[in-house]
């Protein structure tokens, strides 16, 4: 499992580091968050709550795997309100997230990856009306999961903050 560490950051990850399954605790304050909409994705994609599953339904997910890894990319801001910036470290962990389960797809062909967010391939979601377009690409954000984004960092001996004008977006991968 270190080996995958060492695999995420020469793929181009920031901070990587071996996840403990047992921590991950999928909250329903985390749902409660995501019902506020505040990000706007609230009962408007399959990847995120509703359409994901139930706290129930993700914690049974959860118990199905025994191992994982956590990935992250740290982004440099100009100050702390550098937009621009922050959407292309969003978008560069988004894609680095989806890439990077393509590589560990043969070796872990059951695996579950989450990432920042919500998922963005498609302009406009098909949900509620169809089937996601793309089923096998799609990806949940952690906190859709229920998690504590931060509370999985440090009970896994990861960082969260890298100090002033810098963001980070996290994401994990569940694997047997």
């Amino acid at each position: 499992m270190r080996d995958l560490v060492r695999e995420a950051l020469d793929f181009g990850f920031s901070h990587a580091g071996l996840l403990d399954v047992s921590t991950l605790r999928p909250r329903a304050e985390v749902r409660d968050m995501c019902a506020a909409d505040r990000c706007q994705a609230y009962n408007k994609s399959w990847v995120c709550p509703p359409a994901c599953g139930t706290l129930d339904d993700n914690r049974s997910v959860i118990e199905r795997y025994r191992h994982g890894l956590i990935v992250q990319t740290t982004a440099e801001l100009e100050d702390p309100f550098d937009y621009d910036a922050m959407m292309a470290a969003d978008a560069l962990q988004k894609q680095r997230v989806a890439d990077f389960r393509e590589h560990l797809r043969p070796d872990y062909p059951g695996l579950v990856a989450l990432a920042n967010g919500t998922c963005t391939i498609c302009e406009t979601c098909a949900y509620p009306g169809e089937p996601c377009r793309h089923p096998d690409q799609a990806v949940s954000s952690m906190e859709a999961f229920g998690l504590v984004v931060s509370d999985v960092c440090t009970d896994n001996g990861v960082g969260y903050y890298y100090g002033p004008n810098t963001i980070t977006y996290t994401g994990c991968y569940l694997l047997l």
